[in-house]
């Protein structure tokens, strides 16, 4: 039995983790003898500290979001890879990677965070690890960190990533263009953009599985006709919850956490179109449902980045604060518009769709 090792990083629900568990759950459609195990290396390294990163983290990105936007710039992104050394990651972490090695014994690594595969391929230089590992990227770009040269196999999210890993010494071949992995649920064909009456329209607001993103002061701009009714994904957010619950607006209806990834779908599938930030997982669900996609709210760090890119591909469209619901009604309503969104939607689904995901995993791992 060959086992699979994840390694995502924090244990909130992040996409680093919703990707490691599609791939799971899509590999799992296989009728083959594979063991699954998640690896979060914050909290195995060191214990409760992991909690305290990822309250600050939060924390930075509320209080002070200018001066966490330049600081990841300058670590993490550069429009040209820099092949730079992260000593102090070395030191803390390096042989508490090797100790999971070690006691773990995978056959394969798929790294959905850049840590780990900064230290896999790390160790791969050191000759010190002869297991496979995999790059899942979780963004529309390639972050510093990530592990490049000794990575096995890179699974990006567009042509443009892989044409900026190649850039950087990468083997063609050792590229494969699948967009960033969602639940299988998510894959079905619901020909979202046939014509059909919609009255009201329907809205999803997503602030992701956290309910963040300004999300209040979104709901306070719009003034709701009865033209869409809105459905706000307030996730593990219960203050957010109980803020748009005391609205009491028929047009705006609060959501939990949805943990069925059916009843996802089905929201997604009876939607007109989606409110969101530029997260990697939410926008790749929605791109494979075909929905229009507005973005009200960015967070700093590698969502300014992904609207930059995805703007770039016309796979977006960013709402001004000043008359939202008239806005999206004029775009919902244009046939130029949905034709041309369509249009930008199809090109991106047809350049990666010859690299079904779970195709190309099994032929990896039945060759390993």
């Amino acid at each position: 039995m060959q086992k699979i090792l994840f390694m995502p990083l924090l244990r909130m629900s992040s996409g680093h983790h919703q990707v490691a568990d599609s791939i799971i759950e899509t590999l799992k459609e296989e009728d083959r003898e594979w063991k699954f195990e998640k690896i979060e290396l914050l909290s195995y390294s060191l214990g409760f500290i992991e909690t305290i990163v990822t309250s600050m983290y939060l924390k930075s990105i509320k209080l002070c979001p200018n001066s966490y936007s330049w600081l990841y710039r300058k670590v993490s992104f550069n429009d040209t890879y820099e092949k730079k050394r992260y000593f102090l990651y070395e030191l803390i972490f390096l042989r508490f990677m090797e100790r999971i090695l070690k006691e773990t014994n995978p056959d394969l690594i798929i790294c959905t965070h850049v840590l780990p595969s900064y230290l896999l391929n790390r160790l791969k230089q050191k000759s010190t690890n002869s297991v496979p590992v995999f790059n899942v990227y979780t963004d529309f770009f390639v972050n510093q960190l990530w592990g490049l040269s000794n990575i096995d196999f890179h699974f990006a999210p567009t042509q443009e990533v892989k044409q900026f890993l190649c850039d950087q010494g990468v083997q063609d071949k050792k590229v494969i263009v699948t967009g960033i992995p969602v639940h299988p649920h998510y894959m079905k064909d619901d020909s979202h953009f046939k014509e059909k009456d919609r009255n009201p329209f329907t809205i999803i607001i997503s602030g992701g599985s956290l309910g963040t993103g300004n999300i209040k002061e979104l709901i306070k701009r719009i003034k709701p006709s009865g033209k869409i009714h809105y459905k706000v994904l307030c996730g593990e957010n219960k203050k957010l919850f109980q803020f748009v619950q005391s609205i009491s607006s028929p047009y705006i209806t609060p959501l939990p956490y949805i943990t069925c990834k059916e009843e996802m779908n089905a929201l997604y599938s009876k939607a007109s179109g989606i409110i969101t930030k530029p997260g990697g997982v939410t926008i790749s669900e929605t791109l494979r449902k075909q929905l229009p996609i507005f973005i009200y709210s960015v967070l700093p760090g590698q969502e300014e980045i992904n609207l930059h890119n995805l703007k770039n591909k016309e796979l977006v469209f960013l709402l001004e604060p000043q008359e939202i619901e008239n806005k999206i009604l004029s775009y919902l309503t244009s046939q130029v518009w949905i034709n041309h969104q369509r249009k930008q939607v199809q090109s991106y689904l047809t350049s990666i769709e010859n690299n079904k995901l779970r195709d190309t995993f099994v032929k990896i791992l039945t060759s390993i």
